[in-house]
């Protein structure tokens, strides 16, 4: 049993494929950014992933803020995020993970972060968690507007029992927001569970022409064989961009798809960004690519795409043999989303 105190373990999400309807479901915007279960306890701030790492030391100007807060015990469930002109940039939120303390000092100043709060479960001496979100959402209202005040880093993330209201979210998804979450508005906090909780995700599509492939760890048959393939978009000056990878390949798939790209093999494809080296995120064996000569494009579903890439794997939908690989260019993607821009403008 949880202590008093202590932080719970997030909620957790299950994914659908549709809005779930009904008097029992809240719907809020999906926010693409990082996890954050905030705590304080006088003079001591706790910040969590979901994954129960801590981000404390990467967001000094987060810490500062909830410090600042007039209220002194208080737990939030929320997301953090970093604003970029009208939207979020997650781009700008994954280079706060950095080891150097000059670094994240300096970027905690020139790009600071934001948190959206979007449910609280403690506040002064009173534990809100075993409460009903129906009852949890107005206390968190009243503590936003107690102690958030206008324009600081700390904001309330709009919420609404308005399943066409929703629906619109979920359209204008993209560029920080990608889908939209419900959540049963009859259940205590479902910490560590699937529950109470749904996402839907806004899915487009996109032709991309096959610019490279990754070997797969592991072999078919005693060879190797593709384990995903690399996307290429063009940009207004004709340089082509690696934008993203699809590994979702079908085992039985991979042989045939691994000699039709073999036999294309080149010394060179991407003309513009290439697929990176070794990061904290990445091996050097998952840096090693193959370019291949221009010749096959693929229409691809994707989620959300920003900084220039796809922020998730993508899935092969279908071949394009009636599509030339210049046709394949960066102009098809909604990159932008209203959500963000109306949240800070605090009108969403």
């Amino acid at each position: 049993m949880r202590k008093d105190g202590e932080l719970p373990q997030a909620m957790e999400a299950r994914s659908v494929s549709a809005l779930p309807l009904g008097e029992k479901w809240q719907y809020e915007p999906k926010w693409d950014g990082f996890r954050c279960l905030l705590s304080r306890d006088g003079d001591a701030i706790a910040m969590l992933s979901k994954s129960g790492q801590d981000l404390t030391r990467y967001f000094p100007e987060v810490m500062a803020a909830a410090l600042a807060l007039p209220e002194r015990r208080f737990l939030l469930d929320g997301e953090l995020v970093v604003p970029a002109d009208e939207t979020f940039s997650f781009d700008n939120l994954l280079q706060r993970i950095h080891p150097a303390a000059s670094r994240i000092k300096k970027l905690s100043a020139e790009t600071p972060a934001i948190f959206l709060a979007f449910d609280l479960l403690r506040s002064g001496k009173r534990e809100l968690a075993a409460k009903p979100l129906v009852q949890r959402r107005p206390e968190l209202k009243d503590f936003a507007s107690r102690c958030f005040g206008e324009g600081g880093l700390f904001r309330l993330s709009p919420a609404t029992s308005d399943a066409g209201r929703a629906a619109r979210w979920l359209r204008s998804a993209g560029g920080g927001s990608d889908g939209v979450i419900a959540k049963r508005i009859d259940l205590a906090y479902q910490g560590g569970n699937r529950e109470g909780m749904q996402k839907i995700k806004r899915h487009r599509s996109a032709d991309c022409v096959i610019g490279g492939f990754r070997y797969g760890e592991k072999p078919s048959a005693g060879r190797k064989v593709v384990g995903s393939v690399l996307l290429g978009l063009y940009d207004a000056d004709g340089k082509l961009h690696h934008v993203g990878f699809s590994s979702g390949i079908k085992a039985a798939e991979k042989p045939a798809l691994t000699d039709r790209l073999e036999a294309i093999v080149a010394a060179r494809s991407f003309t513009g960004n290439t697929p990176g080296g070794p990061s904290r995120w990445s091996s050097a064996r998952s840096s090693e690519w193959q370019p291949v000569k221009l010749k096959f494009v693929v229409e691809v579903s994707y989620d959300h795409f920003t900084g220039g890439r796809f922020r998730h794997g993508t899935l092969i939908l279908r071949w394009r043999p009636d599509k030339k690989p210049t046709q394949c260019t960066m102009d098809q993607l909604e990159q932008k989303s209203m959500a963000p821009a109306l949240l800070l403008a605090g009108d969403l």
